[in-house]
């Protein structure tokens, strides 16, 4: 009788010993698997103003190809189903299906609307109302393109409030409606959109186009909403220039008043320099946040040598912008 119990509990002794020596070693895997990262830059390339947004289940970026103007004749986009992975579309538009478009195609904003995808773009770098160029938008059937001219002309081909036509930026509003944000010269305009994007709506008190411009603005206007309040940012310094850097300010409407809070991106001297021209993802699940821009690598002195970079985004308790850390890690896989 004794012997059978003894002999049981070897038995199970065993089994036990058996089921954690299968089981361990998967455990351990699981502990010390690496969290892959995006580095930074994210993808190869001289690239520039980066527009990051969600479509269905990828991450995109269109970015401005960066090289001098004659040669900024085309743009390509990037997609990821992660952060990490990033395939390249190229040439999703270029001057042979803009006609009026001759260099200096900038700052790509794009928005899906009624199963259409549209490109908003500027394009040969105006220096007044006498010359041709501005605000252009494109329009396909699907992120990467192809897309072609929307309209045949520019959007918007002139000067208003002192803004020059340039750095193009979508935002919907909660109540659905769109606004093209605007402009560089240190200048910034919102204007209300149309529902298939040819023109503009007048406000109420009869102009189209409202400047919202804050202290120490440049250009690269970017707006989001969070609990209720508008985040607007933008780039300050010059773009050739260490001291490219992006602000913000925070208002209860799309129309201000903006008072600038501070600064929120700008140089590491341990890492890049000029850091700016932004445009920010939101996770939608989990609530993430992550700033997208470019910078210029120590050991670059050329103008157009930038690259496309992402890095965490976080607010304290208060909701303001915390100093965001540039890195060469870049950020987690994040599938979506």
């Amino acid at each position: 009788m004794y012997r059978k119990i003894f002999n049981l509990a070897i038995l199970i002794a065993a089994v036990s010993l058996y089921i954690t020596s299968c089981t361990q070693p998967a455990k351990q895997a699981e502990q010390t698997e690496e969290v892959k990262m995006s580095g930074n830059p994210v993808f190869e390339g001289w690239y520039a103003d980066p527009e990051g947004i969600i479509f269905d289940d990828e991450y995109w970026i269109f970015p401005t190809y960066s090289a001098p103007y004659e040669e900024q004749i085309f743009m390509d986009a990037f997609s990821s189903p992660d952060l990490v992975n990033w395939t390249k579309h190229e040439r999703i538009i270029d001057t042979s299906r803009v006609k009026w478009a001759e260099k200096a195609m900038w700052a790509p904003a794009v928005v899906e609307n009624k199963g259409k995808y549209f490109l908003f773009f500027g394009a040969n770098d105006i220096q007044s109302n006498e010359e041709s160029g501005g605000i252009g938008v494109a329009v396909a059937d699907q992120p990467e393109g192809p897309y072609t001219d929307h309209l045949g002309e520019p959007l918007i081909p002139a000067f208003h409030n002192g803004a020059q036509p340039i750095d193009q930026f979508v935002f919907k509003d909660q109540d659905g409606k769109h606004y093209l944000i605007y402009g560089g010269w240190g200048h910034c305009n919102i204007a209300q959109l149309n529902e298939d994007y040819t023109g503009f709506i007048p406000f109420e008190d009869g102009t189209t186009f409202k400047e919202i411009t804050p202290d120490n603005y440049v250009e690269g206007p970017f707006m989001f909403i969070k609990d209720g309040k508008y985040y607007f940012m933008w780039s300050e310094g010059g773009w050739t220039g260490p001291d490219y850097s992006v602000a913000y300010a925070i208002a209860d409407s799309p129309f201000g008043p903006f008072e600038r809070v501070g600064k929120v991106l700008q140089q590491d001297a341990e890492i890049a320099t000029g850091a700016g021209h932004h445009s920010i993802i939101h996770h939608p699940d989990t609530d993430e946040w992550y700033i997208v821009y470019h910078r210029r690598p120590l050991d670059r002195t050329d103008a157009n040598h930038r690259i496309t970079c992402i890095d965490r985004m976080y607010f304290d308790e208060d909701g303001m912008i915390k100093p965001i850390q540039i890195t060469h890690e870049g950020v987690a896989q994040n599938p979506l």
